[in-house]
């Protein structure tokens, strides 16, 4: 099967088209054919090299990038507990370090509990968008836990991730505020935002103007940091989707007054009624699937560099 994975870690330069052996299908397991696979933070952070140390040892080069797979059931393995049948169509989350590596492969073997159908009506790139971020998105409010009521600040609103956080605060019935630059407004106030403030060095003075006294939590989709932190309300919280640490994340230092969750997706890799529930928010129209642009598997580095090059409203997707 034809893949897309790196030997090295470097820029996209080394991401490479391999031909790799069938995966086989063992108990509670399902293959997916896949046709569309999207591109996320985490496939930069795997093909730079900053997943090594959950890599090396576990896995055998080449690594491969990619957490949503959107495809068709091809073989389900015995004593599968599945209402899926091969030839559905179907969309599911992926974890490059688990033994099934990344989604960028023509064929991907996964527990059942990482799949579902795919939303009616969609085609396979739309479904590829929805299953990490969706799911990030999901267990970032899920952490929280706040009520119905409540102010919800989203940074990052007109992002991939920062969108699925905007509709689904709003379909838990929450209040949000959300940062957006002068293009992306009317995005962000098309995905359900309550109020929207300008993005950049500031934001959480322009939040305050909104709710004055802070707002019970901030999800951090665009990895600000301390620059939030003045728009929470004491005893609030912060959601942060990528650990402190990691590439393009600024310390926080101890905040206080102030409850910080981390969001780690991999929580809900088997998350069955989550994705479930994500699929049927998208039938209803109720949360969009976003694509930005489509390339074939062996331009992966194409589709690499314009992801790192910033901009991008919604998803880009690598198709086989």
């Amino acid at each position: 099967m034809k893949a897309v994975g790196v030997f090295r870690y470097g820029g996209p330069e080394v991401l490479e088209v391999v031909d790799l052996p069938l995966p086989e299908v063992g108990p509670g397991q399902i293959r997916v054919r896949v046709h569309a696979a999207s591109v996320n933070p985490s496939d930069v952070l795997l093909r730079e090299g900053h997943t090594d140390p959950m890599l090396r040892g576990r896995l055998t080069p080449p690594y491969r990038p990619g957490m949503d797979a959107a495809g068709v059931v091809d073989e389900i393995g015995p004593e599968t507990e599945t209402d899926l049948q091969i030839g559905d169509r179907v969309m599911a989350i992926v974890i490059p370090i688990d033994p099934s590596g990344g989604a960028y492969a023509q064929y991907v073997v996964l527990d059942a509990r990482q799949v579902v159908k795919a939303p009616a009506g969609t085609t396979h790139a739309q479904a590829a968008t929805l299953p990490m971020n969706g799911l990030t998105a999901r267990r970032a409010l899920d952490v929280l836990g706040l009520a119905p009521g409540d102010w919800i600040a989203v940074t990052g609103a007109a992002g991939a991730m920062g969108g699925y956080v905007v509709q689904l605060a709003k379909a838990d019935g929450l209040r949000v505020v959300a940062d957006a630059a002068p293009a992306d407004e009317e995005l962000v106030r098309s995905l359900g935002a309550d109020r929207i403030v300008s993005r950049g060095p500031g934001v959480a003075a322009r939040i305050l103007e909104v709710v004055p006294g802070g707002v019970e939590a901030v999800v951090d989709s665009a990895v600000m940091g301390p620059e939030v932190l003045p728009a929470i309300r004491p005893g609030g919280q912060l959601a942060l989707a990528r650990s402190e640490g990691e590439p393009g994340t600024t310390p926080l230092g101890d905040p206080e007054n102030v409850i910080v969750r981390n969001v780690f997706v991999p929580d809900y890799r088997h998350a069955n009624d989550k994705l479930e529930h994500l699929r049927a928010l998208a039938e209803e129209g109720r949360i969009s699937l976003r694509v930005a642009a489509e390339y074939p598997a062996d331009q992966a580095a194409e589709a690499h560099r314009r992801f790192e090059a910033g901009g991008v409203r919604g998803r880009l997707v690598l198709t086989f």
